[in-house]
């Protein structure tokens, strides 16, 4: 199947697939800021010249579908500062400017894969117990400095190739403790990783994310999903106080 020529059919298939999830009330205010953060997924190609930019992947459609249940307004801020070829230690490094200094009330978190990546294409390893405290210490910090709301977003990954199938070696451990991590901040967790696995048993997992992990339309989408699942996606609560 070509993913070109079936994108449109196949993107309304999987919505379908997963049309009939349960979707929870939200306390999200229009005057909220929403803040997404990772790698080349969150990225998903945004204009890194303009700070509007959201990139045309997950963090596009959340806002879209935000925007179009706000109760006649815009829906809140939302903010993109996804950078491809990041690991978790990237994110650190650019922490304080990047999440701290723009002070979002909803700061969303996904990373992991290229830290698994890393081992198997340049053998760059990312110990799974520093990851995970690294991680743990993007999580307090943001707690405790802005008093904002966490989301962590599981690393995924939809093999394509048999080598694939070895990363589970490192990405298992790996996702385990992104959910300790996210646990242990009280973050609320988007499971992308059982989104993708279960939309991957009715549809090639190339036509979800071509590479096995940078996803197609119809692959963001499941995410997005799945965030609005998670977190809620009905219409931003007008502020009381407006």
């Amino acid at each position: 199947m070509h993913i070109e020529d079936e994108h449109t059919k196949d993107k309304h298939n999987v919505e379908m697939h997963i049309a009939g999830t349960h979707i929870k009330e939200t306390d999200i205010k229009e005057t909220d800021t929403l803040l997404f953060i990772g790698d080349s997924i969150t990225d998903a190609g945004r204009d890194r010249t303009n700070s509007a930019s959201l990139g045309s992947g997950y963090v596009r459609e959340i806002a879209r579908t935000l925007h179009d249940r706000a109760s006649g307004g815009s829906g809140p801020a939302v903010i993109n500062r996804g950078l491809n070829g990041n690991r978790v230690y990237d994110l650190e490094a650019r922490w304080t400017t990047d999440v701290i200094d723009l002070r979002p009330t909803v700061v969303t978190v996904k990373i992991g894969i290229n830290d698994t990546w890393r081992r198997y294409d340049r053998g760059i390893m990312s110990p799974v117990d520093e990851f995970e405290a690294c991680l743990d210490r993007l999580l307090a910090d943001t707690a405790r400095k802005l008093s904002a709301r966490l989301v962590v977003i599981t690393p995924f990954l939809l093999p394509v190739t048999a080598e694939q199938e070895d990363w589970f070696e490192d990405l298992t451990p790996r996702t385990e403790a992104v959910l300790r991590a996210a646990t242990a901040n009280n973050a609320q967790l988007v499971r992308a990783d059982l989104a993708l696995r279960h939309a991957a048993e009715q549809h090639e997992a190339a036509e979800l994310a071509r590479d096995g992990v940078h996803p197609s339309p119809a692959g963001h989408r499941i995410i997005a999903d799945a965030w609005l699942d998670a977190v809620g996606s009905a219409a931003a609560v007008p502020d009381p106080r407006r």
